[in-house]
């Protein structure tokens, strides 16, 4: 049987790359060479802290992270009628079963029996070659990239939570948090038609990668109170919809104070801890509406047509570039590098 690359963390803080077998495509399989994978925040807590939110790594076992990759079919199966090999394709990294009531009701991202990469106990996809299923394989158009197709993934969460702020046109957004899923939420806001989009964040950096990309006012919430800041910028009124991406207790906190009345809030970053003190007496007097994201649904062709228009220009997003031979020092600069990283890919393949 062939071989390939595939890096594991082992423990915390530690990656190794090792030699594995090339997967053996099933019915209804397509096997990838994947291209890019990026660094996703939830990545980086499995492999700095062992957890993402209630999902937890098997220290002592190693483990293969990664979930936002893209590539080009190499091999399909006998009964593969939509992909060939030479295409290149986004990868969905939810397998969910079909059959059960969420899955028909189009709420896919739900189903209890969903099989994600790099979710505990599920592997991720830092390798070479894999094995997936036809149907959550995209193809790109052919002047969208792979690189660009990697961020398909993340691009889906914030198309998914735009829709579940149902951002119409003229909004006013705040959006708490300037990584990855923060700008990914300006960049889809921006594509349905917020008139104002306001964004705080801690980082320099990201502050400024957020005005490049369309914010028209962007803070330093530690430079300045966030709900002064936000009321000055809002007339007093607040926001129509704020976005919480950080997943920090600190601003899933600050939201109450932030909505408008009759506004929405969005919760999409996930906290490391399950409970957070939290202000309902504010949604209650505002009668606002909570809304929470769990990854996304049906938004893949959308999202890849968004791009492939201009409409969405995700490639924008990436600062930092490694081979996979050198995942150990791209995942210690996601974890160390507060002042310039904002969103880091593996280049897989040489």
């Amino acid at each position: 049987m062939s071989r390939q690359k595939g890096a594991f963390m082992q423990g915390t803080d530690k990656m190794v790359i090792k030699e594995i077998d090339i997967p053996e495509i099933k019915k209804g399989q397509v096997l990838v060479q994947l291209e890019y994978v990026g660094i996703c925040g939830s990545d980086v807590h499995y492999y700095h802290s062992g957890r993402c939110g209630s999902y937890e790594v098997d220290l002592e076992k190693d483990y293969m992270l990664g979930h936002e990759c893209a590539g080009t079919v190499v091999k399909v199966a006998e009964d593969v009628t939509s992909l060939r090999p030479g295409d290149r394709v986004a990868l969905e990294p939810g397998i969910t079963c079909g059959t059960c009531e969420l899955c028909k009701a189009g709420k896919y991202n739900l189903c209890p029996d969903v099989v994600f990469l790099a979710t505990p106990p599920v592997e991720g996809c830092y390798e070479e070659y894999i094995a997936f299923p036809e149907n959550m394989c995209f193809k790109l158009p052919e002047n969208v990239s792979t690189k660009e197709g990697a961020l398909i993934e993340p691009l889906s969460v914030g198309f998914h939570a735009a829709n579940q702020g149902d951002v119409q046109v003229g909004d006013t957004v705040v959006i708490l948090g300037g990584g990855c899923i923060g700008l990914v939420t300006l960049l889809s806001c921006k594509a349905h038609g917020a008139g104002k989009i306001i964004l705080a964040d801690v980082v320099d950096a990201k502050l400024e990668k957020a005005k490049e990309l369309g914010a028209a006012h962007v803070f330093n919430s530690k430079e300045v109170d966030v709900r002064e800041e936000v009321a000055k910028l809002t007339g007093g009124k607040g926001a129509d919809i704020v976005f919480e991406t950080a997943g920090s207790p600190v601003t899933i906190a600050q939201t109450p104070f932030l909505v408008c009345k009759g506004g929405t809030i969005v919760l999409v970053g996930m906290a490391a801890q399950e409970e957070i003190s939290y202000n309902f007496a504010q949604i209650m007097d505002k009668e606002a509406t909570i809304k929470s994201v769990f990854r996304y649904r049906n938004i893949y062709p959308k999202a890849i047509a968004a791009v492939a228009s201009g409409a969405i220009d995700v490639g924008s997003i990436v600062t930092h570039e490694f081979d996979l031979d050198h995942i150990q020092e791209a995942f210690d600069e996601a974890v160390n590098n507060k002042t310039d990283l904002v969103k880091a890919v593996i280049k897989v393949r040489p």
